[in-house]
């Protein structure tokens, strides 16, 4: 016995030596187990003994089962006693532990045991003991309440199983070989029938069978003891092992295993929770369909559980979804009948899906079910093209599709998603211009006007893939490397589409010239010419005749998406690269002359006719602007003076008052473009001084003229000039000057206190209007729900062009209270708009943000004052709806109390001075007209550190009056709450703090960032306030050795006189402060507040009386357990986070940076144990749950 296990304790390196060489797999798996089996045919113990402590170590399991253990224990017991010894310090086992070292693990574990089996499969695995210990052992491990014991063990199992599987696959093989041979030999005429041989066949089957039986006996072992139970396990990666094991044993060895007996499971487990088990379950699947003679043993399933794959082409996990239209297609192609049209149409419309790869899958599955039936092509047959080509009635097949999904303007996603499987389809333009030129085939039904069109969508989108190679926008993460083949296929597909189009875009323009949505698609397949075939290929004519075209279109239209295309399209074929420049300028220029010539002659006839202009002349110059705009917008048109005569025409729209809408918005479009071209050429550095003179005093006269269009009658002029208004003095700001750009100084413009207020009462009438109010304005052309969508769009767009200049500081950022306050009626609508517009003003500036929220807050005050009188009901959803709001904007400030430290506590400064700005109208004794919004400012008392609660409760006091504090009416409720939400975890001594603070005070000072030059002015007020937070720092530390010493919280005291100023009624002089009037509270330097009391307090004291000795005595018993003279680390600074109630609400939260607390439990408990009722009060912090302490 001794002997025996000093072997085991010399054979542990071995032990571990077998996981290791595993683990590390560089050397041949074959060679590993040839040793290992050498050993066991020495003796057979201490190999299987090797063999079982290999299972659990490769579980992660420190323990090791030695040779008595082995020896005189049960399976079960000595799985207990390695539960006993499972090191549970962490969670990770190799099968679960990241790195690529252990991936490879995994791969060498199951490569181990297949190879094991493979070697040992002619003797060893039959002889009752090898196998039989490993099964019993793996049977029990996965039994195991301990998930890396069961984890590995099922995959041990079901990797054993597998190759089993492969041995019994043998087998059957072995045995068919042998009975035929056996046939063979019986069915000889007995001469020549060899009888030993004969002899010698039937034994050999009978071996075989008592092998097969064996095999069957394990196998069935391993499925009962293992499958059945691991199939449904809570681990949803032992789940998958199984599911996944099991579809290759049914691919394997079909005839014992593709039965609905084994089928079931499958189709129960597609049910699972879990994606990545559904997925294992459709690739098992796949493995199946894929093989058309296992079709007919699949009807039975098919047929149950076809309904639940067809409800996975939707699954919320993509891959899963992706797998089961992979399969419908395979299923597809074994047989057409299985599939109904409706089940064919649920795959269908993923083709529009976001999600690439799921159209990608359905766009394969649409080409199989449509396009896979070709008309044959005669052998010797010349190729026939064109309209007469194979692929023209699948063209018009796609056509049909498009239309018949009503998804028009998805055309690019049809397109990417059949691109992989029918590209060659779709490059057939030659076949896609034959059907929209050439006349129909006799018998041939000829395309209907909006299959045309459909047919030209297509035909465009089709060629940018080709051009672009790259998926439409909102497919695909970006733009990837093309490989070498790639790049020349696109180089080909570019030449290819120049000579087709060069040819036969002129044609097809002449055609459809008057369809404004035909041409517009078809004038945008220019920007994907090679324009060096124009020149190379000899195809000058077809140019002339293209410009031709465009021109003749120019002139005929007036709809400004043609416009746009056709001014693209010059922009396009105006490259100086190319030799075409010069004959493209000359024939750009020429039709501009005329277009401008014709401009300025019509102003000049319609200023004339003053208020006799008929409608001829007005749609006349109309169309001419429109032109001149739409070209304005790609080309510079300074040559021509625009400026003077656009200006002259806005501004006789000011004095008549009667100018046609549509004139004016063009116009103040098209004088815009010219202000921008200006300015483009003056950043190119280039300039003159009297450039910048000129530009200036256009761009400030614009300016005026677009304010004075802001109170005009027409709704669309008024939002035009808001827009352009925007526009202009963004890119005039003070963001102009940067990168490089500091000769543009001149140009910068900060728009006057008057139209910040027009833009602001613009936004107001015009954006937070209810959707009745809007429908109504337009006198019911909004009734239709497209029509509601699109105005809603629009005013998002005007309210984003506001926002935009409060971001950027051109105007002042206390004008966001009025935008900010809208948060909750309009969450809706803009609430995502005002949420970005917050953390944007935040970053800049976090104090004057905060003094914008809490200025929100206050101006809603105020309305519900003006409507319900000052004795409103704080129950009244009026004031809930403040008050709500508050606690959406107190959420927006994150965990990180640090960060947003200075901003609060200005927050708190700024709520309490306005709720004792006005006194009470009911005369003194009555609390102040405004206190009742302490309540709302008190939802954000859980954002202040705590040791600033107590700074904000003593400025809060220099308000009160000692009757006051005395008062526990309703009316004075507000104020009772604020008080305890500021005394909640906010008393301690200064001490208890210090070093929570100075631990980070030097980094948070160091991160402050300098004030920009919009923040200067609130830089001043917040100082002072921001230095008195860290008074707790400064302070000497107290010398008290007992409570009774401490001084109870003072009401009115005149050493704080001069320093905290009171309300006008309430303010006593003091003889040695001056006194401060409220306006200047905020230039006040009471940041000495504490060192003044502290210096009050101890002058004091040498004079205290026996009676107010007692008083403190009688205050310090209420407060506990006295102050440490000398202070531990705190705890604050680890745990300080909001209570545990509001963290459901923290999707409202900005996307700041904060404090993630992840402290060990027992860290926590050991620290709680430390904690004094001196340091602050659970309830602050989290739940009584939580903590396991009563809250006080």
């Amino acid at each position: 016995r001794s002997q025996l296990n000093g072997h085991h304790q010399e054979n542990g390196m071995e032990n571990m030596m077998l996981f290791e060489v595993v683990k590390l797999g560089r050397s041949a798996m074959q060679s590993v187990v040839d040793d290992w089996i050498e050993s066991y045919k020495t003796d057979r113990d201490v190999a299987l003994l090797d063999l079982i402590n290999f299972f659990i170590q490769c579980s992660g399991c420190k323990g090791v089962v030695s040779g008595e253990m082995f020896r005189n224990m049960q399976n079960s017991e000595i799985i207990r006693r390695m539960t006993e010894e499972f090191d549970e310090d962490s969670g990770d086992y190799p099968l679960t532990i990241a790195g690529p070292q252990w991936k490879r693990f995994k791969t060498s574990f199951c490569e181990f045991i297949a190879v094991l089996v493979r070697q040992c499969q002619y003797s060893i695995i039959y002889d009752e003991y090898m196998m039989d210990t490993v099964i019993s052992l793996l049977t029990g491990l996965s039994d195991s309440q301990v998930r890396a014991f069961r984890h590995t063990s099922t995959l041990a199992a079901m990797k054993l199983m597998t190759a089993l599987v492969n041995v019994a696959l043998n087998l059957s093989i072995n045995m068919d070989n042998t009975q035929r041979q056996y046939e063979s030999e019986r069915n000889k005429i007995v001469a020549k029938r060899a009888n030993d041989r004969l002899e010698l066949l039937l034994q050999k089957r009978k071996e075989l069978q008592e092998n097969q039986d064996e095999i069957e006996n394990m196998m069935n072992a391993i499925f009962k003891g293992v499958f059945v139970h691991r199939y449904r396990d809570s681990i949803a990666e032992i789940r998958a092992i199984c599911i996944e094991e099991i579809g290759v044993w049914m691919k394997l060895y079909s005839d014992a295993f593709l039965n609905d007996s084994y089928l079931k499971y499958v189709g129960w487990t597609m049910h699972d929770k879990q994606g990545e088990v559904r997925l294992k379950c459709l690739t098992a699947l796949q493995g199946l369909y894929y093989n058309r003679e296992l079709n007919t043993r699949l009807e039975l399933f098919t047929s149950r559980f076809k309904d639940r794959i067809v409800s996975m082409t939707l699954d919320k996990e993509y891959d899963v979804a992706v797998q089961a239209i992979k399969l419908l297609t395979l299923v597809l192609h074994s047989t057409d009948e299985v599939l109904s049209p409706e089940d064919c149409e649920s795959v269908y419309h993923l083709v529009y899906s976001a999600h690439r790869p799921v159209a990608i899958a359905a766009g394969e599955f649409l080409f199989k079910k449509l396009f896979s039936q070709r008309e044959p092509e005669e052998e010797g047959a010349p190729k026939r093209r064109g309209r007469q080509s194979p692929n023209a009635n699948l063209i018009k097949t796609t056509v049909f599709f498009f239309l018949e999904s009503e998804l028009h303007e998805h055309a690019a996603y049809l397109v990417d998603s059949l691109w992989e499987c029918g590209a060659e389809l779709l490059k057939d333009w030659e076949c896609m211009t034959s059907l929209l030129l050439d006349d129909p085939l006799p018998g041939e039904e000829a395309l209907t006007d909006r299959q045309e069109t459909a047919l030209i969508e297509i035909m465009l989108c089709t060629v940018r893939q080709a051009a672009e190679c790259h998926p439409p926008v909102g497919r695909g993460t970006g733009k990837r490397v093309m490989t070498a083949k790639e790049k020349k296929t696109q180089l080909d597909d570019r030449t290819r589409i120049t000579e087709l189009f060069a040819v036969s875009l002129p044609p097809l323009l002449a055609k459809y010239a008057m369809d404004s949505e035909k041409v517009t698609n078809l004038l945008q397949l220019p920007q994907f010419f090679d324009l060096e075939i124009y020149t190379t290929g000899r195809l000058e004519k077809h140019l002339e005749s293209l410009l031709r075209q465009v021109r003749e279109i120019v002139e005929k239209h007036t709809d400004t998406d043609v416009l746009e295309v056709c001014s693209k399209t010059y922009h396009a074929l105006c490259n100086e690269e190319f030799t075409i420049f010069n004959r493209v300028d000359i024939a750009r220029s020429q039709l501009l002359d005329e277009q401008v010539d014709k401009f300025n002659r019509l102003l000049e006839d319609f200023l004339q006719e003053g208020e006799e202009v008929d409608e001829d002349d007005t749609y006349q110059i109309l169309s001419t602007l429109k032109r001149i705009t739409a070209f304005h917008n790609a080309h510079d048109l300074s040559q021509w003076d625009l400026f003077t005569s656009n200006f002259k025409l806005l501004n006789t729209g000011i004095e008549n008052g009667d100018m046609p809408e549509q004139i004016v918005i063009q116009s103040l479009q098209c004088t815009h473009y010219v202000i921008l071209w200006n300015l483009a050429k003056l950043s190119e550095g280039s300039s003159r001084k009297e450039d910048m003179v000129t530009l200036r005093k256009q761009m400030r006269a614009f300016c005026l003229m677009c304010q004075r269009y802001l109170t005009n009658v027409n709704t669309a002029v008024k939002e035009q000039a808001f827009t352009i208004l925007c526009d202009v003095l963004l890119i005039f700001s003070h963001q102009m000057v940067s990168g490089g750009r500091e000769h543009l100084e001149p140009l910068v413009y900060s728009p006057e206190d008057s139209l910040q207020v027009e833009l602001l009462s613009f936004i107001l009438n015009h954006v937070f209007i209810d959707q009745d109010e809007e429908t109504n304005s337009t006198d019911g052309q909004q009734d239709d729900e497209a029509g509601k969508i699109e105005a809603l769009h629009k005013r998002r767009n005007l309210l984003a062009a506001y926002c935009k200049l409060i971001i950027y500081c051109v105007v002042e950022m206390k004008t966001g209270a009025d935008i900010f306050k809208q948060y909750m009626r309009y969450y809706n609508d803009y609430g995502d708009i005002i949420k970005e517009t917050m953390s944007k003003t935040r970053q800049i500036d976090k104090i004057q943000c905060a003094k914008t929220l809490i200025l929100s807050l206050q101006q809603l005050f105020n309305e519900m004052l003006s409507e319900l009188g000052h004795g409103f009901d704080r129950s009244s959803s009026s004031f809930c709806g403040i008050k709500e709001l508050a606690r959406r904007f107190s959420l927006t400030f994150g965990l990180d109390q640090v960060k947003t430290r200075d901003a609060i506590a200005m927050l708190h400064k700024d709520g309490i001075e306005f709720a004792f700005k006005e006194p009470s109208p009911q005369g003194e004794g009555n609390p102040p007209l405004h206190l009742a919004f302490l309540d709302i400012l008190s939802e954000f008392s859980s954002k202040l550190m705590r040791q600033d609660k107590r700074t904000v409760h003593m400025y809060l006091e220099r308000f009160m009056t000692f009757q006051m504090a005395l008062q526990r009416e309703d009316c004075w409720l507000p104020l009772i709450s604020y008080r305890n939400s500021l005394q909640a975890g906010g008393d301690d001594d200064t001490m208890s703090v210090m070093s929570g603070y100075s631990s980070r005070g030097s980094s948070v000072r160091s991160k402050k960032a300098k004030p920009t030059a919009a923040t200067k002015e609130s830089s001043s007020s917040s100082e002072v306030w921001q230095q008195s937070l860290q008074t707790p720092v400064m302070m000497p530390s107290p010398h008290l050795t007992s409570t009774a010493m401490r001084e109870p919280k003072r009401g009115r005291d005149d050493s704080y006189m001069g320093v905290y100023p009171l309300p006008h009624d309430q303010q006593t002089p003091h003889p040695h402060t001056p006194q401060h009037h409220p306006q200047q509270t905020s230039q006040v330097t009471w940041m000495l507040a504490q060192r003044q009391q502290e210096e009050a307090r101890q002058q004091q004291e040498r004079a205290m009386n026996y009676a107010k000795l007692r008083t403190n005595l009688q205050h310090a018993i209420r407060r506990g357990t006295g102050l440490m003279e000398e202070d531990e680390e705190p705890i604050v600074e680890d745990v300080m986070m909001s209570s545990e109630g509001r963290l459901d609400d923290l999707n409202e939260g900005m996307d700041f940076d904060t404090m993630d607390i992840d402290l060990p439990p027992s860290k926590n408990r050991r620290e709680r144990s430390e904690l004094k009722p001196d340091y602050f009060d659970p309830a602050s912090i989290m739940d009584e749950s939580v903590l396991g302490v009563s809250m006080f």
